[in-house]
């Protein structure tokens, strides 16, 4: 089997010059794209660098390979959307078509696309004879969350990254404890997964959206601060957790996109989510 090799490329810092080995995919390959070791020497080698630095950086030297950000479209992901998209227009947007969207979230995708100028979004849908065969009526969400997540959101995603090699997501560390500590960088399944917005503060992103003058998830105002599938979104009182809106009543924090679904999935992510 055919080893990876590896290039060099000076990856500037303040005013010196670190020279970084950076991976360059064979996709004759079959052994996992990135390693435990890549994120780390990722998180390593960005270390006190902002967020436009790293992206500068992940950009102008191809250091991601084929990427696509996945995005819920939700409360806050217009900030992520606008950061990238702004850079790369053309970057994959994947968006979970789940048939089970608060209309206003469809409107809102529909808005940010255009305000963007975002040219490459992707509506991944589940598959219908899956649906037809484990969800007829559509109320699985009702007697069984994590299984109707696996359905809308887990397999759907899985099929629709497999030809990347990194993701973007919009997870942020004050959402809930399950995300306080998530770095910049993670693996999964082999593909990148890319955090750059993990460290801001709800501070940081109201300053960006004002900034460039991004219109608000409608939603919002009306007490969701976290946004996924309209039946089991619910609104948050003052004070709350931004995600306790989320499967209220359910011993689930996380809809499995991040983590797999293994009945204890109280690790990380949600669809607010990815960008979310």
């Amino acid at each position: 089997m055919p080893t990876r090799p590896q290039q060099t490329t000076p990856i500037p810092s303040g005013n010196c010059v670190m020279n970084k080995p950076v991976r360059i995919i064979d996709r004759i390959d079959s052994a996992p794209r990135y390693t435990d070791g890549d994120a780390i020497r990722l998180n390593n080698m960005f270390r006190g660098h902002d967020t436009y630095e790293m992206l500068d950086l992940l950009f102008g030297e191809n250091m991601l390979g084929d990427a696509a950000i996945v995005s819920s479209f939700g409360a806050e992901s217009a900030v992520l959307l606008h950061l990238i998209g702004s850079m790369r227009p053309d970057i994959p947007v994947l968006f979970l078509e789940t048939g089970k969207h608060f209309p206003e979230t469809l409107a809102y995708r529909d808005q940010l696309v255009e305000l963007i100028g975002l040219t490459d979004l992707r509506n991944i849908r589940p598959d219908e004879a899956l649906l037809q065969a484990k969800d007829e009526n559509g109320l699985r969400w009702s007697y069984d969350p994590d299984g109707c997540c696996e359905l809308r959101k887990v397999l759907p995603l899985k099929a629709a990254l497999a030809p990347f090699e990194a993701q973007f997501t919009g997870r942020k560390a004050f959402q809930s404890l399950t995300r306080t500590n998530l770095p910049r960088f993670e693996i999964e399944e082999g593909r990148l997964k890319v955090n750059p917005i993990i460290d801001w503060s709800k501070e940081q992103l109201e300053a960006y959206v004002a900034e460039h003058n991004l219109p608000p998830h409608p939603l919002v105002e009306q007490g969701y601060p976290s946004i996924g599938c309209a039946p089991c979104t619910s609104k948050v009182l003052p004070g709350e957790d931004p995600r306790s809106g989320r499967w209220k009543g359910w011993d689930k924090t996380e809809c499995g996109i991040h983590t797999p679904i293994d009945g204890n999935d109280d690790d990380d992510n949600g669809a607010n989510d990815p960008v979310f």
